[in-house]
């Protein structure tokens, strides 16, 4: 789910557009194939639920909405973000809060 990388950490993110607000609802997989599961009050048209999915994402971690890129996933419910800047445990902890 969480990779540290040179320019900050990739996360993996599997997106349930259309939902009734935007939240983690928990794991999707298990093992290394293991992916955030986030509720998207936004559609799944013309990128609106992958902005949604940025915003979100950003305001998590206190970071501004250009730290937050999504690297691959653009039309699919499986996504990999890079969090630019930003260190595992620091998203690992953010994290730890919401899943347990």
């Amino acid at each position: 789910m969480l990779r540290a990388t040179r320019a900050g950490v990739t996360l993996a993110v599997r997106a349930q557009p259309g939902s009734k607000t935007t939240a983690i609802t928990g794991i999707y997989g298990e093992g290394l194939s293991a992916q955030l599961k986030i509720a998207v009050q936004s559609p799944a048209i013309e990128g609106k639920a992958n902005a949604a999915l940025i915003v979100f994402l950003a305001e998590l971690l206190a970071i501004s909405k250009g730290r937050v890129e999504l690297m691959s996933g653009h039309q699919s419910r499986s996504k990999v973000f890079l969090l630019l800047g930003v260190h595992a445990e620091k998203v690992e902890q953010l994290l730890s809060d919401f899943l347990c």
